[in-house]
């Protein structure tokens, strides 16, 4: 992660609007832009494994949700973080539908995959806006460390249980979803 070379204080809704005419992606933190360097294939893999088994599992049980890939979330009155994957109610999405893609309320389940820039980001930082943000469901996929760690809101903190290997992973959001964490990183392996 690098920080912009910008000393400017950004109010959030600078940032959704933000254009510094390149194709750069930007985190606000405190009103200040960060760069967000741009992620790996096995990172986006990963990521779009795990979009697309929500989508199938929001189909199967005609759920009123939609999960989205690299949007935003609001975390704070100067704070915006870019997400790997989360899932919103249609509700949400009808409320900002031709707004930014930067949500303004608690996603239902937020997944972060982990690179080697982003461990205290994604760890300590996201984990404590989002419990603030009261986000039920948290998952860090961890590939470096071969790990999922699935966080449960309970009583403003997170409680986490990790998985590893074969074991299947176990979601409150999606209590029926059929997915091992061997499943999640050999989606990041294209051979």
């Amino acid at each position: 992660m690098i920080s912009a070379n910008s000393t400017k204080f950004y109010t959030f809704e600078e940032y959704l609007t933000y254009d510094d005419g390149t194709d750069n992606r930007y985190e606000l933190i405190d009103g200040r832009l960060e760069l967000i360097n741009p992620p790996t294939f096995k990172h986006l893999l990963i990521s779009k494994f795990i979009e697309q088994k929500f989508d199938l599992e929001i189909k199967r049980l005609g759920l009123p949700w939609l999960c989205f890939r690299e949007a935003g979330v609001r975390t704070g009155w100067r704070k915006s973080r870019l997400t790997d994957v989360y899932v919103l109610t249609q509700q949400q999405v009808l409320e900002q539908i031709d707004e930014s893609a930067v949500c303004q309320t608690s996603p239902l389940l937020v997944v972060e995959v982990v690179s080697h820039e982003s461990v205290k980001r994604d760890y300590r930082y996201k984990r404590s806006e989002y419990a603030a943000l009261e986000i039920p469901e948290y998952w860090i996929v961890d590939p470096i460390e071969s790990k999922v760690a699935v966080l449960l809101l309970e009583d403003g903190l997170y409680e986490e249980t990790e998985f590893t290997g074969d074991k299947q992973i176990v979601s409150q959001t999606f209590p029926e979803l059929s997915l091992t964490v061997e499943q999640i990183f050999a989606a990041g392996n294209i051979l």
